[in-house]
């Protein structure tokens, strides 16, 4: 059965599958941010035995669901990190409560997203990125890429994408909503919120001084070093870093103010929801 680390593109889901790294699959090995034992889904090896075009996003939506029932034939627990949003389409749906047991959802501001969108998808204008978390039909992947993880992926608009995975608490899986901005503020609280809620939905076991040196060893600070000393491979292919910005991007040193009325307007109920405005 499946644990979904599930966001939204730029929100802090590597940052929390470090932590869970750290934390449940490798608590006794240094932290090596190019050794991460959590895979993304979906990805081209998941699907290969089931569609000969992992180009084709008709062929993803028809076989993500059975990828997972190949996955869970063990009937091991998994952790996969997801940028999918939580879509139904005609019979099909990216999950279902046979193959998942439970969800942490990590939301971000989106005043705060669009500077980090803008710096890994290069884009040269905030008007641009802005575009781009609009986006209601929006997918991210390259078609015919090498690297498994970059198959279409339907992503949509942020507004889209958190209502999406919100509307999954009616499943029977457990479902846990994390703000990036208390990772931020309260990690210790905030991954130790995380960490209590896998023992509720699964038979794994750790301690308060696991959690604590896991915390550690994923701080920011921590993450942006082993970047900048041995690269990360998941960084854009431009260049620009992974670890960016953290704890110093503020939309307010950011943002005109055009930019940030618009995404309030468009993202209002959402944002009031979460606290955010």
């Amino acid at each position: 059965m499946i644990i979904w680390l599930a966001s939204y593109p730029k929100s802090g889901n590597t940052w929390v599958r470090l932590f869970l790294n750290s934390l449940i699959i490798a608590p006794n090995d240094e932290l090596n941010i190019n050794s991460i034992k959590i895979d993304q889904f979906p990805t081209r090896k998941y699907l290969q035995n089931f569609t000969n075009n992992t180009d084709d996003i008709q062929e993803i939506i028809k076989n993500t669901n059975n990828a997972q029932s190949e996955i869970n034939s063990d009937n091991k627990i998994r952790f996969f990190k997801t940028h999918s949003a939580f879509w139904k389409i005609s019979k099909y749906s990216f999950t279902d409560d046979k193959n998942t047991i439970g969800t942490i959802h990590i939301v971000r501001d989106p005043r705060n997203v669009i500077t980090s969108i803008k710096n890994h998808y290069n884009h040269e204008s905030y008007e641009r990125a802005l575009q781009f978390i609009k986006d209601e039909d929006k997918t991210i992947g390259e078609k015919g890429s090498k690297r498994g993880e970059d198959l279409p992926t339907i992503v949509s608009s942020w507004k889209f994408h958190y209502n999406s995975w919100k509307s999954i608490t009616s499943f029977k899986s457990k479902y846990i909503l994390i703000k990036y901005e208390n990772l931020l503020n309260n990690p210790i609280d905030e991954f130790t919120k995380i960490a209590e809620f896998i023992k509720k939905i699964a038979p794994i076991k750790f301690n308060e001084k696991n959690i604590l040196k896991a915390i550690e060893n994923t701080s920011f600070e921590n993450l942006k070093k082993q970047e900048e000393l041995k690269g990360f491979k998941e960084a854009p292919k431009n260049n620009n870093k992974f670890f960016y910005l953290g704890p110093k991007n503020d939309w307010k040193d950011f943002l005109n103010k055009n930019i940030k009325d618009e995404i309030e307007v468009s993202f209002k109920d959402e944002m009031k929801d979460l606290g955010y405005l």
